[in-house]
């Protein structure tokens, strides 16, 4: 069995830098995603736009993960962390120009949302090469009977930065409006750069002229469905995350259906986080000891179930509540899911197994907004996110049914 040492982990400084700014870097993540669903609603008032968001992203992001992949392990990562920071600075700020000058250039509502999707598009090229880096310099970093405990630290500053930035994203838009936001956001970008600065450099193990690139991509690949554990959990992610994907709603369920405005909105964005943060509190202080395998085809259908709940619910305090459950239910899965990951894959392919991963988070959350779209404006809002909830449920019975080592898999 593999000890779990909180303090121990934290006394790393260099593990402590990498967490900080990851805890920057996603919380400017976090509100820039509540900025441009909101904006782009009040632009279009067509809850479509906002699935075409997700799309922008997930398109080249997707696209370019395997490659991202192969460039991380072929490449000393610190740099790439860097670099990938300081692209998203600059595409970042291209959304001041429609923020700050719209009165004296006169966009149309309709001409902002297509430059947004624009500089979104480019956002989810960076996005592929910065996702897996992070989760890639951990095991380098920290020893590895304290890695499963690392991995959870690493998932609740994810969920904390995700608790603030949704819910400080929707105060300064509700304050001060979308373009200081933006502001904002960039800041904290920049800050986070400052303390990845302090990371020591990571090598590649490999050298790069003996190295074919397609070989390469398709040896990760290879690894992750010969590896029927990794594979199982990948797709509760991707498929169920893409069918439950109501967070994306949210900005039609704040305005139409509960009429909470903009503040009710980041506390609604920020629900779910909230849910997941206070569940893997308690996992880095009661970690899982057993039948991981099991609870985790358990939550997933647990958070299906809220989802339906969320979806039929027209009261606000109810509404937080089953979004606040399936966080809870959700933040189980993630640590459960990441761990197995990092458990299972070997240092020489980590770059690529995780860059396949961030496919399937992409795919999930992306598409999966792009999907709550579309069944929004197919179905209407409130059956579209019941149907996702259901798919959900359903998605984990056929894993469950159809993959043995992932039911019996624990660490």
């Amino acid at each position: 069995m593999i000890s779990f040492t909180p303090l121990q982990t934290l006394k790393n400084v260099e593990f402590r830098n990498l967490l900080t700014g990851r805890f920057f870097i996603v919380l400017a993540f976090r509100m820039l995603a509540t900025l441009l669903g909101w904006w782009v609603y009040q632009l279009t008032k067509d809850p479509f736009s906002i699935g075409l968001i997700g799309l922008s992203e997930v398109i080249p992001a997707v696209s370019c993960a395997l490659y991202a992949g192969h460039v991380i392990d072929m490449n000393e990562k610190k740099r790439l962390l860097l670099i990938c920071n300081y692209v998203y600075i600059f595409l970042i700020s291209l959304l001041l120009i429609p923020a700050f000058f719209n009165v004296k250039m006169h966009f149309s509502g309709h001409e902002i949302t297509y430059f947004i999707y624009g500089v979104i598009f480019f956002t989810g090229i960076a996005r592929a090469f910065i996702g897996p880096i992070i989760p890639v310099m951990i095991p380098k970093i920290v020893k590895k009977e304290n890695l499963p405990n690392a991995v959870t630290l690493n998932q609740a500053t994810f969920l904390i930065s995700s608790v603030c930035g949704h819910a400080v994203g929707g105060f300064l838009i509700g304050y001060f409006g979308v373009k200081w936001t933006l502001v904002v956001i960039i800041s904290l970008i920049f800050l986070a750069s400052l303390f990845f600065f302090q990371l020591k450099k990571q090598h590649s193990e490999y050298k790069k002229e003996n190295i074919n690139v397609m070989d390469s991509m398709r040896e990760g690949i290879s690894y992750i469905f010969k590896t029927k554990e990794i594979l199982g959990a990948l797709c509760l992610d991707m498929f169920a995350v893409l069918f439950g994907g109501a967070v994306a709603m949210i900005p039609v369920y704040a305005t139409d259906i509960l009429k909470v405005g903009a503040e009710g909105f980041g506390l609604l964005n920020a629900a779910s986080d909230i849910g997941s943060m206070c569940i893997i509190t308690i996992l880095s202080v009661i970690p899982l000891r057993k039948n991981q395998g099991k609870i985790l085809l358990g939550v997933v259908t647990g958070f299906g179930l809220c989802i339906i709940g969320f979806g039929l619910s027209n009261l606000y305090w109810l509404s937080f509540l089953f979004l606040v459950m399936s966080g809870m239910l959700d933040g189980i899965s993630v640590v459960i899911r990441g761990t197995i990951v990092q458990l299972k894959t070997p240092d020489n392919i980590r770059g690529r197994v995780l860059s396949v991963n961030s496919i399937f988070i992409m795919s999930s959350n992306e598409m999966g907004q792009f999907e709550s779209g579309l069944s929004a404006k197919l179905l209407g809002v409130v059956r579209s996110v019941v149907f996702g909830g259901t798919m959900t449920v359903l998605i984990a019975v056929i894993v469950g049914a159809t993959n043995p080592k992932l039911r019996k898999m624990q660490y």
